[in-house]
């Protein structure tokens, strides 16, 4: 089953699907207010997110606050960072890694 990247102003989704369409139709049932930005049939049948590249390391853990954070921004990225920096009092690039390395965690 071919796999797509389906871009959105506020999200990236990666999923299966037999079509473009029904591609599509799983980004409505997940982000009903979202907008299709970008929708690209991936050449092979799986993604991989490089955990060195975004400063990951083997002992990284999942954060409860940024978790929380990225609840409460339903997924918004930056709101998610403000959220945390005014939580924790954090700086921005500490907020975003910290926000970033959760949701490749899969809040």
């Amino acid at each position: 089953m071919p796999l797509y990247e389906i871009e959105t102003a506020g999200h990236i989704v990666i999923t299966w699907a037999e079509t473009e369409e029904i591609a599509r139709e799983k980004l409505v049932e997940a982000f009903p207010e979202e907008e299709v930005v970008r929708l690209t049939k991936r050449p092979r049948d799986s993604w991989v997110i490089s955990k060195s590249i975004m400063g990951l390391t083997e002992t990284s853990k999942p954060c409860e606050v940024a978790r929380d954070c990225l609840m409460e921004a339903h997924g918004d990225k930056l709101g998610a960072i403000r959220l945390y920096m005014k939580k924790t009092g954090a700086d921005m690039e500490k907020s975003r890694r910290a926000i970033e390395s959760n949701m490749v965690m899969g809040w």
